[in-house]
């Protein structure tokens, strides 16, 4: 019985011995299972499409500027000087900065002609609007036909009666941007 005891005690210490070898492997095999599939959990997901924006560069001089309601779309303020003739000249800027091309008629709607462009005195509460001659044409840029695409820009200005002199700045309105405030009017 003795011999069998010591039989059994070796046969339970070399299997226990086999069990412990195995375990670690399996467990080791558990977590190099787990760490691959982690990694490819963790791996990002794919980028979603995105619409991309092509760079404009800022307008070299531009004294204020605004975004449109349409991505991409910005108008920037090169001048607002003082003129002969108790005027002022507005020249601006509208840049595409998105990716689609637009038609500036449909983009400015009632400025197309300089109408809808407007100064607004906020010292004395008083709104100008673009200068026409006698046949009721704005002084202002006119007939722009085209389209603007991804990155171009159009030069543009207007003429309007001035403001009185102690006023040096104002606001600017264009149809489909932002406000433009505090925009100063130089000599």
């Amino acid at each position: 019985m003795r011999k069998s005891m010591l039989v059994l005690a070796a046969f339970v210490i070399v299997f226990a011995c086999k069990k412990n070898e195995t375990a670690p492997a399996e467990t080791s095999t558990q977590s190099t299972s787990t760490t691959a599939t982690t990694v490819t959990t963790a791996a990002p997901p794919p980028a979603q499409p995105t619409q991309t924006t092509a760079s404009a560069a800022p307008t070299a001089g531009a004294i204020a500027g605004a975004d449109g309601e349409t991505p991409g779309m910005h108008v920037e303020i090169t001048e607002l000087k003082r003129a002969s003739g108790g005027t002022v000249n507005l020249k601006y800027v509208l840049t595409n900065g998105g990716a689609k091309t637009f038609s500036v008629y449909s983009m400015l709607g009632d400025a197309y002609d300089g109408n809808g462009v407007n100064l607004v005195d906020p010292v004395n509460k008083k709104k100008y609007f673009v200068i026409t001659d006698s046949e009721k044409n704005c002084q202002c840029s006119r007939h722009i036909a085209g389209s603007l695409g991804a990155g171009e820009k159009f030069n543009l200005w207007a003429k309007f009666p001035a403001p009185p002199p102690d006023v040096t700045k104002v606001s600017i309105e264009i149809p489909h941007f932002q406000p433009i405030d505090d925009v100063p009017i130089s000599q």
